[in-house]
């Protein structure tokens, strides 16, 4: 007998103690998590409108116990959701909000409020489950799956969330009785009216919480990598389809229990994992998926507490926990955003191909495009409440209209002026930030830049000195701080594309949560007229806010075609423009300075639009190939088609009520983004 084999060997002697030292460790962790949360949620249950804390029973049980338990629950299921997103997509910024699944259940579950129909909780968590699994399925299916890079698959999620809150915000415009007080809630409000809900939540989360620990040592070895899952025998479709329905369940009950709660899912995996550095135990799934739940309820609970705090019981009545959650989240996502190296297969941008196009398809293009403003235009000033004929039109360019047609037509040409203009400039930024990005899946709204705009603009909309000047300036002043605080945070001895796009977002989500912020401060008699602004609406427009996104139209055109060869290279790779000598910093900085001036000014015409500066190039470039010197023109072409399409829609579809045309464009590109996903899929 050998000496190993009388003693043990030696790698294998020391296993047993340092394992059960891990375990224990853990279970330590975990009992501190817990001790914190008793001490948060005791700090949580003495604030509110009431003196009386403890004494008074009917305070504590009609109104503060109920909304710490339902804190508690949303918190611990967002916890485990993320964690389970984040550990089956190998991705550190997977989350039920950059998945798209918060944002389809809030949708599914607005769905049943517009038309009236009252179900019981579970029913209703039926339904945002439903909605939940469809926005997962079609942003993991479109992103080319879980394993896909954090890039594209927050990208992807980022923007069908837009797409999902766009059907949400029509459906709260076309149904404002039926939704009343949904707004609110949409941000994600722990009010709770009794203890029922939490009641019949609370078991769901236990039964999901139970069942994945069951699977937890299929989760740790998934997590290794599916090459060696497989050569485990870990069936590994099963058990990742498995998990994403278990974060989709839990993401459902927390959406029906307490609206839309931002960025938990995001932040509490994050703390999770930075803990398991300090408690190396903690990150196997059976004891990191009960700490993911314990750190959720200490962000939900300590959001909901320190904003109490900060403005008082009763200002913090009307502002959604969400909100709070959503800034966290944000600034998670920029910290994570600004160290992350790509954890997907791949760090190349996605690509959508397309052949040479010939110089007679170019001019035929431009032709078509050309006729198509014209005749929305036209279209436009002709189409709404009341229907006009082109003679009208004409009586009234040679002021010999009457005074009901001169009337229509002056309120008219001012919106149709607007939506083309605006539509043009976003077309053209969404270009220059393509170019830059060397990524056709970006544009100035998930960059930040719009919602830096439309954060400035509401400053001063909701301010008392509030005037037309006041908000143009504010809304170039919040979209270029908004871009230099993307730049400057992006900017580590190079701007990196990737991390460029994800910061972008992390501070579009952060410019968001502080205008709900605003919005929800603001007079309530204005908040419906702000609201729709905010959801890109041509209604009112003046020529005062017209002029200065034409005059900057009109200037910026001819900027970017003398830099439109540089933009060419800039957008094949990182190398090629230092190898020829062009100054890639110096264009950069004139590229997106540009971008955000144009996306600024937009924001003043018609509020904020998305996705017009994401579909006009993309579009252009699938018509006429990939030159700038053809993509500009056509892309500017096309982006004042769209959005003059998309009033004129808005303007009569419904009429006399309206929709705003910012939903109408978020409406129709969402399936041409699906598409534009599909065709961009990592191969």
């Amino acid at each position: 007998m050998t000496l190993a084999e009388t003693r043990g060997t030696p790698t294998e002697a020391p296993a047993a103690p340092v394992r059960r030292a891990a375990r224990l460790g853990a279970v330590g962790a975990l009992v501190a998590l817990a001790a914190l949360l008793v001490l948060a949620s005791v700090w949580h249950l003495t604030q509110g409108t009431s003196g009386a804390v403890f004494a008074d029973e009917t305070v504590l049980w009609g109104s503060r116990i109920p909304r710490l338990a339902a804190g508690v629950t949303v918190g611990v299921a967002l916890g485990i959701a993320g964690t389970l997103l984040q550990s089956l997509s190998r991705n550190a910024l997977a989350s039920p909000d950059t998945l798209g699944v918060t944002a389809g259940s809030y949708l599914a579950v607005t769905v049943i409020a517009a038309f009236g129909i009252a179900l019981p909780i579970w029913a209703s968590g039926t339904v945002a489950f439903i909605g939940g699994l469809v926005g997962a399925m079609i942003v993991l299916g479109l992103a080319g799956g879980a394993a896909s890079s954090t890039t594209r698959l927050v990208l992807a999620g980022s923007a069908l969330a837009m797409a999902f809150q766009a059907g949400s915000s029509t459906l709260l415009i076309l149904f404002s009785e039926e939704t009343k007080g949904l707004l609110a809630w949409g941000s994600g409000s722990l009010t709770q009216l009794n203890l029922n809900a939490f009641l019949q939540a609370a078991p769901v989360v236990v039964l999901v919480l139970a069942a994945s620990l069951l699977l937890a040592r299929r989760f740790d070895v998934l997590a290794l990598g599916d090459d060696t899952a497989s050569s485990l025998g870990i069936p590994i479709r099963s058990t990742r389809a498995i998990g994403i329905l278990f974060a989709v369940a839990l993401t459902a009950v927390s959406v029906t229990l307490a609206g839309p709660l931002g960025f938990v899912g995001l932040c509490a995996p994050v703390l999770a994992r930075l803990l398991t550095r300090v408690v190396p135990g903690l990150s196997r799934h059976i004891f990191l998926l009960p700490a993911s739940g314990l750190l959720g309820a200490l962000v939900v609970i300590l959001s909901d507490a320190v904003l109490r705090a900060i403005l008082g019981a009763e200002q913090a009545i009307s502002i959604p926990t969400g909100v709070a959650t959503t800034l966290l989240g944000a600034l998670v996502l920029v910290l994570m955003a600004r160290r992350l190296r790509d954890a997907g297969p791949t760090r190349e941008p996605p690509k959508v191909r397309f052949g040479v196009r010939s110089v007679a398809r170019f001019r035929l293009v431009m032709v078509f495009a050309g006729a198509g403003v014209v005749a929305i235009g036209m279209i436009g000033l002709l189409l709404g409440h009341t229907a006009l004929l082109t003679g009208d039109v004409m009586l009234w360019l040679q002021g010999q209209a009457p005074p009901q047609i001169a009337f229509a037509l002056s309120e008219r040409a001012p919106r149709v002026a607007a939506a083309m203009c605006a539509g043009a400039a976003l077309a053209l930024a969404g270009t220059l930030i393509q170019a830059v990005s060397r990524n056709p899946l970006a544009d100035p709204g998930i960059l930040g830049v719009t919602g830096g705009a439309g954060l400035g603009a509401v400053i001063v909309v909701t301010s008392a000195v509030a005037s037309t000047a006041g908000m143009i300036a504010a809304a170039v002043v919040g979209a270029l701080l908004a871009f230099a605080l993307v730049y400057l945070l992006a900017w580590r001895g190079g701007l990196n594309a990737d991390r460029f796009i994800l910061i972008g977002i992390g501070i579009s989500y952060g410019a968001s949560a502080l205008t709900t912020f605003l919005l929800l401060r603001a007079n309530p008699w204005d908040t419906p007229k702000i609201y729709t602004w905010l959801s890109g609406t041509t209604y009112g427009r003046i020529w005062e806010q017209v002029i200065p996104v034409a005059i900057v139209l009109v200037i910026a055109v001819p900027l970017a075609f003398a830099v439109r060869r540089e933009a060419d290279v800039l957008a094949l790779d990182e190398d090629t423009p230092r190898l020829i000598g062009i100054g890639v910093e110096r264009t950069r900085m004139i590229l997106l300075v540009a971008a955000a001036v144009l996306a600024a000014l937009s924001v003043t015409a018609v509020g904020v639009i998305g996705f017009v500066g994401l579909v006009a190039p993309h579009a252009a470039r699938a018509l006429v190939g990939s030159r700038h010197t053809r993509v500009i023109p056509v892309a500017v072409l096309l982006g004042a088609l769209l959005v003059g399409v998309a009033d004129t829609i808005g303007r009569t579809i419904i009429a006399p009520e309206q929709l705003p045309a910012g939903l109408v464009v978020a409406l129709l590109g969402a399936p041409y983004f699906v598409w534009l996903l599909w065709r961009s899929r990592d191969t």
